[in-house]
């Protein structure tokens, strides 16, 4: 099953095969600048199942460039014992995102097989 923020050959690539998608969140329009990273990407995944996303789609799905990216940063700092408390904990809960993530696709790849 794919890591949901890493897949292993992403850690050394850039370039990350992903959906494009748009936040909801937003005020009067505008999306919001200063939302938390951590909250943008609780955002995305709701997003996606708000608008009603197909099995296919919620395997496709991948956290935007600058979600995959914060996660890089927190890893790597992690290795080099350079996190906060807080950045520590965001990590964790980015964690426990993927594990959920993993469980969805599994369950979405299941469906996907039962219905061909």
């Amino acid at each position: 099953m794919d890591r949901f923020f890493l897949r292993p050959e992403a850690a050394k690539i850039a370039g990350v095969n992903s959906m494009k998608r748009e936040s909801q969140t937003k005020i009067s329009g505008q999306p919001f600048v200063d939302v938390p990273a951590e909250r943008r990407v609780y955002d995305e995944v709701i997003d996606l199942f708000a608008r009603g996303a197909s099995s296919a789609e919620v395997l496709a799905f991948r956290p935007s460039e600058e979600m995959q990216e914060r996660v890089r940063d927190l890893l790597e700092r992690s290795a080099a014992d350079e996190l906060t408390e807080e950045e520590a904990a965001e990590l964790e809960r980015y964690g426990e995102l993927e594990h959920i993530m993993q469980l969805i696709k599994a369950r979405a790849q299941e469906y996907l097989k039962t219905k061909t």
